[in-house]
């Protein structure tokens, strides 16, 4: 089956720009952390990629260790660009990651110069791809200098194997201390990537700040709360949901207190016309720091759900209000 991208692609995605850079990124753009490794149906992950395109999104999120198993979403990734999309490579923005463990002994995990330069190595070469618009550094690493792995990154902005370099999990403190290595050997940190959501603010006790004065941009994983923000768990944990298999989701995550709370702000969205995923995704979008969320999907229809969102990411102060009074209770 051929694919061809749509001539309309770019008429109804919206771009932020990243920071005080020149890269625009798509306001949604597309996590392949889950359902396009190589235990998943390859037809169905080329078919998201495709209409994902299709309706304008040129981002496209991986690390080393997705899959599962480890590895295959850039595998498949890779195999798609290379049969739909090798002609549109200058479209899209892909980003890859290192810093979490992706293969056994002292050398696969962590922030070293070893393990990141090699583990880029890999990425590049799974994707058969000669560079990545922008490589991670997926955590802060305790047990290596931070000077190090900031000099695996200038490193490799210099080679020409990334076009940018961004930041992952790294709490406000450390950010400004690699930003400030980065910057003074000439390198601009393009963008970090936190964990936030309504369920986890912890980005607006100054991150988002130091972001936003050091022309840095922001695009936040998991906006959903790896689903528990969506009208999936309104009635408790369904057969077959992550939840169900503890998998990432945990079921003792999912407490009568945060279930309240789920259905409260259900309410909310339900008098904005949107689905609670539709109102957990606008409502982040709300802070004009954000460049973009990352969502992953598990079918087209779901990735149409999420675009929805974009239609009204605009809130009342009291709209505002009621979302904090919902998630300041117990």
């Amino acid at each position: 089956m051929s694919y061809t991208p749509s001539g309309d692609r770019y008429k109804t995605m919206n771009y932020s720009k990243c920071g005080k850079s020149g890269l625009y990124l798509p306001k949604v753009s597309l996590g392949l952390w889950h359902n396009f490794g190589g235990n998943d149906v390859y037809e169905s992950s080329r078919k998201m990629i495709w209409h994902a395109f299709d309706k304008g999104i040129t981002h496209f999120d991986l690390a080393n260790n997705y899959g599962p198993p480890e590895g295959s979403a850039e595998s498949t990734f890779g195999r798609i660009l290379a049969s739909d999309l090798r002609n549109h490579r200058d479209e899209l923005v892909i980003s890859t990651k290192a810093g979490f463990m992706m293969w056994p002994g002292p050398y696969g995990d962590g922030g070293s110069r070893k393990y990141l330069i090699s583990s880029l190595d890999q990425s590049l070469k799974r994707m058969n791809i000669e560079y990545v618009d922008i490589f991670y550094s997926h955590r802060p690493d305790p047990n290596t200098p931070v000077e190090e792995t900031m000099s695996a990154l200038i490193d490799i902005v210099r080679q020409g194997k990334a076009i940018y370099v961004g930041l992952s999990n790294y709490n406000p403190e450390q950010t400004s201390v690699a930003v400030e290595i980065l910057n003074k050997n000439g390198v601009q940190c393009l963008i970090h990537q936190p964990k936030y959501s309504m369920f986890e603010r912890w980005i607006e006790n100054g991150l988002l700040d130091i972001l936003e004065q050091r022309g840095i941009g922001c695009i936040v994983y998991s906006p959903l709360a790896q689903g528990l923000l969506t009208d999936r768990y309104l009635e408790g944990i369904p057969v077959g949901s992550r939840a169900s298999k503890a998998h990432f989701l945990k079921p003792e995550s999912i407490t009568p207190e945060k279930l309240t709370k789920v259905r409260k702000l259900n309410l909310i969205a339900q008098e904005r016309n949107q689905t609670l995923a539709q109102l957990a995704l606008s409502w982040v979008l709300r802070d004009k720091r954000i460049t973009s969320v990352l969502v992953g999907a598990s079918s087209i229809t779901q990735i149409d759900d999420n675009l929805k969102s974009l239609e009204n990411i605009d809130f009342s102060s009291d709209e505002l209000n009621a979302i904090d009074e919902v998630l300041k209770t117990v």
